[in-house]
């Protein structure tokens, strides 16, 4: 049996940056082959990399959203091809742009079904949201480290709001804790 902990995959880190500049979406959806422009749809130019494989939302006031990267690592990779690209077309793109990491999601399984009638009462409901009827999941917002935590029967969590990878193993074990001592575990 794999600790709860060892089972954290990170499914999707999404991070910001600004070249600081306006862009003209219309010209570079032409300029940059793969880009996909429809702003009846989407105000942003979506851009996907392969290698490693994230999306890139960017949008005409030079603000750029990098989504759907596995690591932190992908992220910058992607970001820096993304910014040679634009460099590529005569754009002025600074060395290094600031990027921030705006969410990490996260997903882990404890190992054991819950119980999440019981949960729902035992975490306090002000920290929880649980309606069966509409989602089958318990939805826990923890405070220390400040992230979302989605619970479901099988055992299985998705940590969301994260800003750093630790952030997923300290949640891991601060739910697995609580539940321990709520006497739900397993």
């Amino acid at each position: 049996m794999t600790a709860p902990a060892d089972s954290i995959e990170i499914q999707n880190v999404v991070a910001s940056t600004g070249i600081g500049q306006e862009l003209d979406l219309e010209a570079l959806a032409e300029d940059l082959p793969g880009a996909d422009f429809n702003p009846d749809n989407f105000p942003g130019l979506v851009y996907r990399t392969q290698e490693p494989k994230a999306a890139a939302l960017i949008f005409r006031s030079g603000k750029i959203v990098c989504t759907g990267a596995k690591s932190i690592d992908d992220v910058h990779e992607a970001l820096g091809i993304i910014f040679g690209k634009l460099r590529d077309l005569s754009i002025p793109v600074e060395e290094a742009p600031d990027i921030t990491v705006q969410n990490i999601v996260s997903s882990a399984d404890l190992g054991h079904s819950l119980n999440l009638n019981a949960l729902a009462i035992g975490l306090g409901l002000e920290d929880v949201e649980y309606e069966p009827e509409q989602f089958p999941g318990l939805v826990y917002r923890m405070d220390e480290p400040e992230v979302v935590i989605l619970l479901f029967g099988s055992g299985k969590i998705v940590i969301t709001g994260g800003k750093q990878p630790d952030d997923a193993a300290a949640a891991v074990e601060r739910i697995v804790e609580r539940i321990d001592d709520l006497g739900l575990l397993g």
